[in-house]
């Protein structure tokens, strides 16, 4: 099953739909002439009308730059393991761009144009080795006519060493990235906040007008991208009764949790955490909203906690994956051919799966979104790992007959 894909040059009337319920009536702001082309400029930013409705929102001042292959695609997706209580639909969001590819560039849409708008001459932002936020914003930075540089966390025992080109760190030394490493004990005692500053304190002395993006896009404006998602999806059809989705920094959730709200969805929106624990989401996820103007007295006495729910995906750690994790992915991509990441949609996957698994009619009857966020070269740095799980048998040398 194909979900119908949403195209700007569609004739309005075309994808105007009534309301029904747990679905939004897909209203246009204004008649769509053509498609935003790439690294164009919206300024203003021309939000749905039910976004302009909210008027405590604080609204991207400086617009949105357009750097994704939207809309992604939603299709039906059937899992391995035997017939399903529920539907299980994916939203394609690794499909946002080869170099870019994955959540971080809606977000980057936001941040990026803010940027520009406002002269700036490069882009910090702060992140593990391998970083799917840092390599995104690498290119993006680059698009745009930025220098980028990175803040990347490194164990003690490599941060003194070259950082090697696997996965990422490739394309984020391609394209001329500058890499700053610390090490994880570096960064746990002083912050990511205070890195950055330190960082940023330097360029400027060195000359150079520096703009901060925080850990994963995940502020008051990247969020910007996931709202802008919501209306997205909305376009595209489909009612859902789940939106599931990995959770690592944040945004990416408030802004889908905060737009099924102010849109109307009755979807229920589940976070699988892969890092940190319940509370600090809430509490993170609270102080983005709030940041946004969406506070909980904005919203009627709702707070984050009202908004989504957190289920803890980490296993046995951020980016440390299982031999039982890494199966299931390699599970998945063999008989559906996606592939997801093991950092991120691999372990929400896996977590999800496990839920259904332990209570099937929980989710009897469900119709269940997955949103992928994205994160393939992070594969290759689990390359010994994932042989662990291969089937040696497929790789066999040729009988050449002479």
């Amino acid at each position: 099953t194909i979900i119908t894909l949403y195209s700007p040059m569609r004739r309005a009337a075309n994808w105007t739909r009534q309301p029904s319920k747990g679905r939004i009536a897909s209203r246009p702001t204004r008649q769509r002439t053509r498609a935003l082309a790439m690294f164009e400029h919206e300024s203003p930013y021309d939000s749905p009308n039910w976004l302009k409705q909210a008027d405590f929102l604080a609204q991207p001042a400086a617009g949105r730059v357009r750097l994704g292959q939207f809309p992604t695609p939603v299709h039906r997706w059937d899992l391995p393991g035997g017939p399903l209580p529920c539907e299980v639909y994916v939203k394609r969001d690794d499909l946002t761009g080869m170099q870019l590819s994955g959540n971080k560039v809606r977000k980057l849409e936001f941040l990026l144009a803010q940027a520009k708008e406002e002269d700036f001459d490069s882009v910090i932002t702060i992140g593990g080795i391998q970083s799917n936020h840092c390599r995104a914003t690498a290119v993006a930075s680059r698009y745009l006519g930025l220098e980028p540089h990175l803040i990347l966390r490194n164990s003690r025992a490599k941060a003194d060493s070259d950082p090697g080109l696997t996965g990422n760190l490739l394309v984020e030394r391609l394209v001329g990235a500058r890499i700053h490493q610390v090490t994880k004990e570096e960064y746990t005692k002083v912050g990511s906040v205070a890195l950055c500053e330190q960082l940023e304190r330097q360029l400027r002395e060195e000359g150079k007008r520096p703009y901060v993006i925080p850990v994963g896009g995940s502020n008051a404006l990247g969020t910007w991208g996931y709202l802008n998602f919501v209306e997205e999806l909305s376009r595209q059809g489909g009612e859902f009764t789940d939106i599931v989705m990995a959770c690592g920094s944040g945004g990416t959730t408030a802004g889908i949790a905060l737009g099924c709200h102010l849109a109307g969805l009755s979807a229920k929106v589940r976070a699988y955490i892969v890092c940190d624990d319940e509370e600090y989401f809430y509490s993170y996820c609270q102080e983005i909203l709030d940041g946004m103007g969406a506070t909980a007295a904005a919203l009627g006495g709702k707070s984050a906690r009202d908004l989504f729910t957190c289920v803890q995906a980490k296993g046995a750690g951020y980016a440390i994956s299982t031999s039982e994790e890494l199966a299931r992915v390699r599970q998945v991509a063999e008989s559906t051919g996606v592939v997801l990441d093991p950092v991120y949609s691999g372990k929400a996957l896996h977590a999800f799966m496990g839920d259904v698994e332990a209570d099937p009619e929980a989710w009897r009857g469900r119709r269940v979104l997955f949103l992928h966020t994205g994160g393939l070269l992070g594969m290759y740095d689990k390359e010994d790992q994932l042989l662990g799980v291969m089937d040696r048998g497929m790789a066999t040398r040729m009988q050449v007959q002479s």
